[in-house]
């Protein structure tokens, strides 16, 4: 019997649709009848059948309410006004009808019962949005100026960030879980509207409100419903905040939890807690890695970059935001170390070359090294050995550089030691026996020789 009353109350938002159907149906119905009066009979039965269909809205409604465990407070208001909107089906019936039981109804204009029956349906599927979706469902996109002149409440974004120097003197809930709670969760627990009756933003909230209150239980996370319900999956329905708000992410659920398991404190700074560094990750600041130099340069002239095209060379900005280059030969493999001199046209611009696949040679280097700016430069497929690395040595922004099946001779590995900003050598290649990555330059520089080769497992000898 339990599990019949939850699928009947699950079909609550299929059937709730229904008497609105027939009771926005019997008013334009009546809108377009309102000078002849020819299709009474109809109207009258579509009312009839939308006060049937609203009474079976109300008992899908009402098993709702019992199996999924919603608050009466959130519902009441929702579910009296179905009763009573269902109710007015039945008085617009009869009006319309002339239902001789119902004699005291001839003296009111049917516009007066159908105009309240419209007000009810909207104000009653109103509530129903309000439940399902929050009270501020349609406004939430809506920019804070618009939805404050509309009288909601407006609540700013607050953003989580920790200082390198001094993150252990930060205050574990007053700059970490207040942000995370402010904004995931007070914009349906706060002073105007406080949803469950819990209020989220601020102590004694916290500590002492709700209808299930406490909603924390002091170093025991898996007993605070305040956790309980964030990790619930966003399908249940009992899942805070509710599918289709923001939700916290992973790492700020981890930290509500530490805080719960530490007893909840108040006033306690994240040193004095003894916290891992690496749970505050997310908040540092993210420092951006580019791909180029940070000093500003001048734009490169038209007349050069069109004639590093004409040779054949691709030409493209980095970004919008700088006046660096990239130039690739991807579509000029015939590109050797006499053409390289061409390059010297946009020397000051160029961050990033590709001359992978191309036929230059170790001689090429002496050319390269004329472009003060290369950040990441791809000599894979050539026949470059290493021989004239050397001349790279003082490129200042060097950073990658990408040797992939060429005949590099591993006797030049001392060289790249003298690469002052160098971070990434790919050398891979299937002649040399060695994998993975090891590291020179006290561990500054990463060489990559790939060559990963996956263990044989059982089933690789299964033949179907």
């Amino acid at each position: 019997m339990d599990i019949l009353k939850q699928f009947l109350g699950r079909l609550h938002p299929l059937v709730v649709h229904l008497p609105i159907g027939f009771i926005i149906l019997g008013l334009l119905l009546q809108w377009v009848d309102r000078k002849k009066n020819d299709h009474k009979k109809v109207i009258a039965q579509i009312y009839l059948w939308g006060g049937y269909a609203a009474v079976l809205a109300c008992i899908t409604g009402y098993l709702q309410y019992v199996g999924e465990g919603y608050s009466f407070s959130s519902i009441k208001v929702h579910l009296w006004s179905g009763i009573v909107t269902a109710l007015f089906c039945f008085v617009v019936w009869a009006r319309i009808s002339n239902f001789s039981l119902a004699q005291w109804l001839h003296k009111v204009p049917v516009v007066v019962v159908s105009g309240l029956l419209f007000i009810l349906i909207s104000f009653t599927g109103h509530q129903g949005g309000n439940i399902t979706h929050g009270e501020e469902y349609l406004v939430e996109p809506l920019p804070n100026a618009i939805k404050s002149a509309l009288g909601y409440a407006v609540f700013e974004e607050k953003e989580v960030i920790l200082s390198e120097a001094d993150w252990e003197d930060a205050v574990f809930y007053t700059d970490v879980i207040a942000p995370i709670l402010n904004n995931n969760c007070v914009s349906c627990h706060n002073p105007k509207k406080a949803k469950g009756d819990l209020l989220l933003h601020n102590q004694e909230g916290i500590l002492t409100s709700g209808e299930n209150a406490p909603v924390l239980t002091a170093h025991q996370p898996e007993e605070s419903d305040l956790l309980v319900r964030m990790q619930l999956p966003t399908t249940n329905d009992r899942h805070m905040p509710p599918d289709g708000k923001r939700q916290p992410s992973k790492e700020a659920i981890k930290l509500v939890e530490v805080w719960i398991a530490k007893g909840h404190p108040f006033d306690k700074t994240i040193g004095e807690l003894g916290l891992q560094k690496a749970l505050f990750a997310t908040y540092f600041p993210k420092v951006e890695e580019l791909d180029y130099p940070a000093a500003e340069i001048a734009a490169a002239p038209k007349d050069s970059i069109q004639l590093v095209k004409e040779v054949g060379l691709h030409v493209a900005p980095i970004s919008e935001e700088t006046h660096y280059l990239k130039v690739s030969a991807l579509n000029l493999p015939s590109f050797t170390d006499a053409d390289a001199h061409y390059l010297h046209a946009l020397a000051p611009q160029i961050t990033l070359l590709d001359l992978g696949g191309t036929q230059v040679t170790d001689a090429v280097c002496e050319a390269l090294a004329q472009l003060p700016h290369l950040t990441r430069l791809q000599l894979d497929h050539t026949q470059i050995t290493g021989s004239q690395l050397e001349q790279l040595k003082n490129l200042q922004h060097l950073k990658t550089l990408n040797l992939s099946y060429t005949p590099f001779d591993e006797d030049h590995l001392s060289t790249l030691a003298e690469f002052k900003a160098l971070e990434h050598v790919v050398l891979f290649h299937p002649d040399v026996e060695k994998t993975g990555t090891t590291y020179i330059n006290k561990g500054k520089t990463a060489l990559e020789y790939g060559n990963y080769a996956l263990p044989v497992i059982a089933s690789d000898s299964i033949v179907y």
